[in-house]
């Protein structure tokens, strides 16, 4: 049973980090990429951005039901993260010389941009089979009431590691040089791939009753019946908060690279933020058993006050201790918030159908909120100071307002948790 136990966290750690790794590299990195090397616009980062949450939401709904059909996980998982690698490693070749060659007279920039935009949808697929459909629903089987916070709050501290492993890893590399890309693609895509084959050696196979999923079709809807929401409406509650919530973290997360690097002029951003996920993954860790002992309604408001605490220091301050206070409550709030919020979609989940509902938790967390909070951030630096190329474009400088529109986000999020938590005393005294 130890052994078991051991076995199941390693597979936890490993493949969450390595794919919260991967998904930085899209999440944060291409923006940075297509800002560097092809002088995107704030319009165009946000386009990528939501293409991507159309493809992983189309793609878990679909092979998170076909898991549940087959009754497999580890197949999806490893195989996807093989394919997964291999994609990644692809926009290596991605680079102004390449496409010079391959669409002369055409100009570099619009061609890298489209390219960069049509190949993360590609790779996004492989990726959501894996991690979001799959894996997710994989940590769903072979948890239960007793352990979800625990381990939630180690899958949701994973990101900000993530982050850190990302940018530590790559601090010395020069973002504006192609050759630079060149590595970080090939890292990152063979560290997938690798993790792929030792997943069949290493990951266990949880037991999936299949017999009430065999309507394949069906099931890919199946979350959306008017039947099924009713039995479950405090899953579809918890969507609905962990749409909102992370609207307001992508309202300004995509450009919160830029914002240290070009706005704040931070070249050692990357050692202001380290400290600060360090600081923020160690109290996640923690928090998830909150979760645990205490339920969801007395854990969930101290994150997202410390995240609303986060937005505010960002927007007041420009020196690098106050940055980096806020940006410690920032992630501690992103962080925590998550484990909460996503310990209480597992708890609400159905048995043996964990599968089917990955899909609707991409929609709440990615595609609702990688269309609608870049959008917003977009529009909040539509007029923001640009500067000039050398080659002539002009990029755009993004400001502080990021984080008063996300704190905007977040007073919507605070109004739902006090509708959610009033209803939710109310029914607890009646039950007594």
């Amino acid at each position: 049973m130890k052994n078991g136990k051991a076995r199941f966290y390693l597979t936890l750690v490993i493949f969450s980090l390595v794919g919260q790794v991967a998904w930085v590299v899209e999440n944060m990195y291409f923006n940075v990429f297509l800002y560097r090397m092809f002088h995107a616009s704030a319009g165009a980062i946000s386009a990528m951005v939501a293409a991507s949450a159309v493809a992983a939401a189309v793609t878990t709904l679909l092979m998170g039901a076909l898991s549940d059909k087959l009754g497999r996980r580890k197949a999806f998982i490893c195989g996807g993260y093989l394919i997964w690698g291999i994609t990644i490693w692809s926009f290596a070749f991605i680079r102004e010389d390449v496409i010079a060659a391959v669409f002369p007279g055409l100009s570099v920039a619009a061609v890298g941009v489209t390219l960069v935009i049509i190949m993360d949808c590609v790779m996004t697929f492989f990726g959501s089979t894996a991690n979001d459909a799959c894996f997710n629903a994989w940590l769903t089987d072979m948890t239960d009431e007793t352990n979800r916070g625990a381990a939630e709050g180690i899958n949701a501290m994973m990101p900000l590691l993530a982050v850190l492993v990302v940018f530590g890893g790559f601090m010395g590399f020069d973002l504006d040089r192609g050759e630079s890309w060149v590595s970080i693609f090939t890292i990152i895509g063979v560290v997938v791939l690798a993790m792929g084959v030792l997943g069949f050696f290493l990951m266990q196979e949880p037991r999936v009753d299949t017999r009430e999923n065999q309507r394949y079709f069906a099931n890919i809807f199946y979350g959306f019946r008017p039947g099924v929401i009713r039995d479950n409406r405090s899953l579809y509650i918890t969507f609905a908060l962990v749409a909102v919530f992370n609207i307001s973290i992508q309202i300004f997360m995509p450009y919160l690279i830029l914002y240290y690097s070009v706005s704040l002029e931070m070249e050692n951003y990357v050692l202001v933020m380290a400290p600060a996920i360090v600081l923020a993954a160690v109290f996640t860790a923690f928090y998830g058993r909150v979760y645990d002992r205490r339920g969801f309604c007395r854990a969930v408001l101290l994150p997202v006050g410390l995240l609303m605490a986060g937005y505010g220091v960002l927007y007041f301050f420009r020196n690098t201790a106050m940055v980096f206070v806020g940006s410690l409550l920032m992630m501690c709030g992103n962080l925590g918030g998550g484990a909460v919020l996503g310990a209480r979609i597992r708890d609400c989940t159905p048995k043996n159908k964990s599968g089917m509902f990955q899909g609707l938790r991409i929609f709440s967390q990615v595609l609702v909120p990688g269309v609608i909070g870049p959008a917003i951030g977009a529009a909040v630096l539509k007029n923001a100071r640009t500067v000039l190329n050398d080659d002539g474009t002009r990029s755009f400088i993004p400001n502080a307002n990021i984080f008063l529109a996300a704190f905007g986000a977040g007073l919507v999020l605070l109004l739902l948790l006090w509708v959610v938590l009033r209803k939710q005393k109310k029914e607890d005294s009646h039950a007594v």
